[in-house]
């Protein structure tokens, strides 16, 4: 791989990608119009388009993306309540924009477009671990949105012959994340709450349960897919850890007193069977949410 475009490159796991990338001597081109992203998470080394994937025109994103040999694809709105609540802008980024780019991935000539799916696809599950093959029952448009560029992925791939990749990561962690998620990211809320001297707001029980996942582990899963010899065909992998902490667990891990309001609609446990991305992709995932969250502590101060 000698030159990847990030879309979304600015934002929490996107900027992780490019910056492996760079260290490994990649050439690398972001495209992002910071709605979500920060200019601080922009690699100084890569190139950087201010652009909306939605907005754009199909021959702009198709010139940025020639000589390109992979596209990581990890650009979207990621908030489930906001998609709630206008359902329409959400759609046009995360299925306008993502079929926006397959199709300038495709007119492009680039190898492989590797898609920042989600595990909210699967909504309320009744399999845990949970494997590729469960029934697929979104909660919310965000969810929805999320599955339906799977579709579009596995489409192009049929139809077009450009390979495709869907990774579904699950509750994803760790260096740079946002205070705002698709799940609204409970530990930095927490440790800002804590901070500023606030007792830790649950909503709902703090009972629902998710697999927390290492932010590089997330890395390591793209880089795998991009490098992967054989066509992948559209095909969806669950990257998550493979275990699970309930939400009262992350916040007793933090510290602090902890208060119970908001109710919410959003399933109960998330937990990965991910024995399908370590068998094909040979991926293996190393976080380890307490050690982490020690660490972080410490950085913090707290």
């Amino acid at each position: 791989m000698k030159k990847a475009i990030v879309t979304g490159g600015a934002g929490f796991i996107g900027s992780n990608i490019v910056d492996k990338l760079i260290e490994q001597g990649v050439e690398v081109s972001i495209i992002d119009d910071l709605s979500t992203g920060a200019k601080k998470n922009i690699n100084p080394k890569a190139t950087f388009y201010k652009l909306n994937i939605y907005k754009t025109s199909i021959l702009r994103l198709k010139t940025i993306m020639e000589g390109a040999d992979v596209v990581f694809h990890t650009a979207a709105l990621a908030r489930v309540q906001p998609s709630i609540e206008d359902p329409v802008s959400f759609n046009d980024v995360n299925v306008g924009g993502t079929l926006n780019i397959l199709l300038a991935a495709y007119k492009a000539g680039v190898k492989r477009v590797i898609y920042s799916a989600s595990s909210s696809c699967y909504g309320e599950c009744k399999t845990f671990p949970t494997p590729e093959n469960e029934p697929t029952n979104p909660l919310s448009p965000y969810g929805l949105q999320k599955y339906v560029g799977e579709q579009y992925c596995r489409m192009f791939s049929e139809v077009y012959n450009l390979d495709t990749v869907s990774l579904r990561y699950f509750n994803v962690y760790g260096e740079g994340m946002n205070l705002e998620g698709a799940y609204k990211l409970a530990i930095p809320i927490f440790a800002n709450q804590i901070l500023e001297g606030k007792p830790l707001t649950i909503t709902n029980d703090g009972k629902q349960r998710r697999d927390f996942t290492y932010v590089q582990d997330v890395v390591d899963a793209n880089l795998l897919a991009a490098t992967y010899k054989e066509n992948l065909k559209g095909e969806s992998f669950n990257i998550g850890n493979g275990n699970n902490y309930s939400i009262n667990e992350v916040a007793d891990m933090l510290g602090g007193k902890k208060i119970y309001g908001e109710k919410r609609i959003e399933p109960f446990e998330t937990l990965a069977d991910n024995s399908k991305a370590k068998s094909i992709l040979k991926w293996n995932p190393k976080g380890d949410l307490p050690s982490w969250i020690k660490k972080y502590k410490k950085e913090l101060g707290i």
